[in-house]
């Protein structure tokens, strides 16, 4: 276990269905990264942008990309997570990996698809939530429109970290920031949330609001432009602020059906 975790938000615009551009895209950007990091972040559809069209992808793209995060992963010495389209089955799925230095990584797939773009029409929700141990760090690593879902992001496994990989858009900008924030509080967990800038293949743009913020609704880190942007998570600050105000403990219990 370690006191503190140090994290790198990686706020890019994105090369529209195009994995391989991508992927080099984000081997330049992470070869910028100076500082030991024990976990690298990227957006959502990371080697894509939220397309529609996963049929356009090859479907060997989904393993190729889990290829390059191990490799990465492991030459960096860091974690590093983010979504990506991905095929398995004969179904597509908005699916995040946690990869770890070892190579070995967990999944998460998107359990609210956004279906005002018609998502929920191509690609399959997932069903479950995953809370993974990092360095003594508990994390919860959610997609997107699940934010705007407080049941489903519920603190009920004393989860350390909240993480939110995003294409969200210009029009609704204000409501990322608003609901970062307030995960993080009704939570008492740090939220981050990490978004993409520039124009996507279908003339929508991205400002970006990458953000940090600890367990009182503190922002730690904020950028509206292409950066990489820095964060370090400290553990004393959480059971610190949970044993002075027990807020978790007067949550109301529930199950999910």
């Amino acid at each position: 276990m370690t006191k503190n975790l140090n994290i790198a938000l990686v706020q890019s615009h994105l090369h529209w269905e195009n994995p391989e551009a991508n992927r080099a895209l984000f081997d330049a950007k992470i070869s910028q990264i100076s500082e030991e990091v024990d976990l690298i972040i990227l957006p959502e559809m990371f080697t894509t942008g939220f397309t529609m069209n996963p049929k356009d992808i090859d479907k060997l793209e989904g393993l190729k990309t889990l290829e390059w995060m191990q490799h990465t992963a492991r030459e960096k010495n860091t974690a590093i997570t983010g979504s990506l389209v991905f095929q398995e089955n004969g179904k597509n799925y908005n699916r995040s990996f946690f990869v770890r230095p070892s190579g070995e990584y967990e999944k998460y797939d998107k359990k609210h698809t956004f279906t005002l773009a018609g998502e929920h029409k191509v690609y399959q929700a997932g069903t479950e939530k995953l809370i993974i141990d990092c360095k003594g760090f508990k994390i919860c690593p959610l997609i997107c429109y699940d934010l705007r879902f407080p049941v489903w992001a519920r603190n009920v496994e004393a989860y350390d970290i909240l993480i939110y990989v995003a294409n969200w858009p210009r029009p609704r900008i204000n409501a990322w920031d608003a609901l970062l924030k307030a995960r993080a509080i009704e939570n008492m967990s740090y939220c981050i949330g990490v978004n993409r800038v520039g124009l996507d293949g279908l003339g929508h743009q991205y400002v970006g609001h990458s953000a940090v913020y600890d367990v009182l609704g503190e922002q730690l880190a904020y950028s509206e432009k292409e950066e990489i942007l820095y964060a370090s998570l400290s553990k004393e600050h959480i059971t610190t602020n949970r044993n002075k105000l027990k807020f978790l403990n007067d949550r109301d219990s529930f199950s999910l059906l």
